[in-house]
């Protein structure tokens, strides 16, 4: 069978992706000092690639699947599925400028910096921008105020703008690791499975197991306040002793959950962590 060739990405994107896919059962694993590691499902041939150039050449049939930012599948307008959120690497691509510039982008002729090309001449045009734009090849922070009025990056918390001088002007567009694939590809067996066992890992991220011991009297407030993936599991324990409780949970929730759930009855709460959740 021929084996399904699947682009990863180097550099800040690479742990998330590395870990995701360990944790999904294909573990990468080293192969000497190439760019070519082994994956732990001999079905899937790797490469490392930059994250700008792998999208082109999913597009082109060089590899079937990858993962890549979307931002960079706008960028470059390319003709690939997006096939899955993962979620990771969120950032913003953001316009900046320093804060005395701010307020005079719109009365004058402006120089802007950007590695994003397309995304930032299309947004400056819709906005009505005098510019001049200016391609950069990394460290677009540090253009302004020399050698750039403004600049259009991508960012996940602000800092690296503040530390630089610069405030927001807009935000162009919402970014995250996605799994992109060729569309010639078509429908195989393998692919579902990585997109199943992807999402397993990733939902299970979201959850946690909440299992509690809960007297027949209090069983139905605690069943009231559970939210679920479908419904509680409700064992009776031995000896009529009331019940045995398990229910899977958001993690955002369950430092609010675990005191009401105390105060409503519930004893002996035990909380695990997933592996996969299937649904």
């Amino acid at each position: 069978m021929t084996p399904i060739n699947l682009a990863l990405p180097k550099g800040r994107m690479a742990e998330g992706v590395l870990r995701l896919m360990e944790d999904a059962g294909f573990k990468v694993l080293a192969n000497g000092r190439n760019y070519r590691p082994l994956c732990a499902d001999p079905r899937f041939q790797l490469k490392l690639l930059k994250p700008q150039d792998i999208v082109r050449m999913v597009e082109l049939g060089r590899h079937d699947l990858a993962f890549a930012g979307h931002d960079w599948v706008v960028e470059l307008d390319a003709a690939v599925d997006e096939l899955l959120d993962t979620g990771l690497d969120k950032v913003r691509l953001v316009a900046a400028a320093p804060p005395d510039v701010a307020a005079t982008l719109r009365t004058r002729r402006v120089v802007v910096a950007s590695e994003y090309e397309r995304i930032t001449r299309a947004w400056l045009e819709r906005e009505g921008y005098d510019h001049f734009f200016v391609r950069s090849h990394g460290a677009t922070e540090v253009f302004p105020p020399e050698d750039a009025d403004m600049i259009v990056d991508n960012t996940a918390t602000g800092r690296t703008l503040v530390e630089n001088g610069l405030e927001e002007v807009a935000t162009l567009l919402d970014s995250s690791t996605r799994v992109i694939a060729n569309p010639r590809l078509g429908r195989r067996e393998e692919v579902d499975e990585f997109l199943l066992l992807m999402n397993s890992v990733l939902d299970a991220r979201k959850r946690v197991m909440l299992e509690m011991n809960v007297g027949a009297a209090s069983l139905d407030a605690v069943l009231a306040m559970l939210p679920c993936m479908r419904q509680p599991t409700v064992m009776p324990l031995a000896g009529e002793g009331g019940f045995a409780v398990k229910s899977a949970v958001p993690s955002r929730e369950v430092r609010r959950l675990i005191p009401l759930l105390k105060a409503a009855g519930a004893t002996d709460i035990l909380e695990f962590s997933f592996s996969k959740v299937v649904s």
